[in-house]
């Protein structure tokens, strides 16, 4: 099965707050997901401490799956992301077993 990222960038001010509230739901979500979720996390701004957006990495079927994935996460629903885009991957270094 191919892999996917979903790269989504935050808005701006008020991401923050709409990622902490937001975040109990979006992690739940993903568990629901299940294996299919290889790769997630939050990307930083320069400081390393504010978020900028979030990162995951998905082996599903294709991409249509790929995008309703990203499109149903709760963050997305929540209108944190200024943009997310949803690319094939191709895992080269160290993919998982």
């Amino acid at each position: 099965m191919p892999y996917f990222v979903i790269h989504a960038m935050d808005r701006r001010p008020d991401g923050p707050a709409i990622r902490a509230e937001t975040r109990p739901a979006h992690l739940e979500y993903l568990r629901r997901v299940g294996d299919k979720v290889k790769l997630a996390g939050m990307m930083l701004q320069e400081d390393g401490e504010t978020s900028a957006g979030s990162m995951i990495v998905v082996e599903v079927d294709d991409i249509h799956e790929a995008r309703a994935i990203a499109e149903n996460d709760p963050y997305a629903k929540a209108g944190l992301f200024a943009s997310c885009d949803v690319r094939a991957y191709r895992w080269a270094i160290n993919p998982p077993k």
